[in-house]
């Protein structure tokens, strides 16, 4: 069994209701083949960079799944015979990046977090500092110093 990551178009005038139906034809068709559904997310409605066969949207859909190797054409054989399936495309996953990438966005969050943590303590700095060098409230403000005074 390989992970692969599928990416799925269906065709933008479809439903909410006929969408989540399709969605689940195309995950029957993979555990059909003696694959198993890792993870689904809907990524919504895109509009093309061009218009593809008189279609200038549709509905992206990502399908991780583990699946015999052996299997994968013939499961691209049975997809092509799906009218609301616009546009199909597998793709290995390679172990080896998705760490690498799982690595990086844990560091990323890491950083995040002390930017925001030391943020959080400059505001607090900030505050404390410009209360102390704030003038008491029930005071008076001094009237301004006449500099020519002393001329006359």
């Amino acid at each position: 069994m390989k992970k692969y990551d599928g990416l799925y178009i269906f065709s933008g005038q479809a439903k909410d209701d006929s969408l989540d139906k399709s969605v689940e034809k195309m995950g029957a068709e993979i555990t059909r083949l003696g694959g198993e559904l890792l993870e689904t997310e809907i990524l919504g409605k895109r509009t093309f960079a061009r218009p593809m066969n008189k279609r200038e949207n549709g509905v992206y859909v990502r399908i991780r799944f583990n699946l015999d190797p052996l299997q994968v054409t013939p499961l691209l054989n049975r997809y092509h015979l799906v009218e609301e399936l616009f546009r199909v495309q597998i793709l290995a996953v390679n172990e080896c990046v998705e760490a690498k990438l799982a690595q990086q966005a844990a560091a990323r969050r890491l950083r995040e977090a002390l930017a925001a943590q030391q943020a959080a303590e400059a505001a607090a700095a900030a505050g404390t500092f410009e209360e102390a060098a704030a003038e008491p409230a029930g005071a008076e403000p001094e009237p301004p110093a006449d500099d020519y005074a002393d001329d006359e």
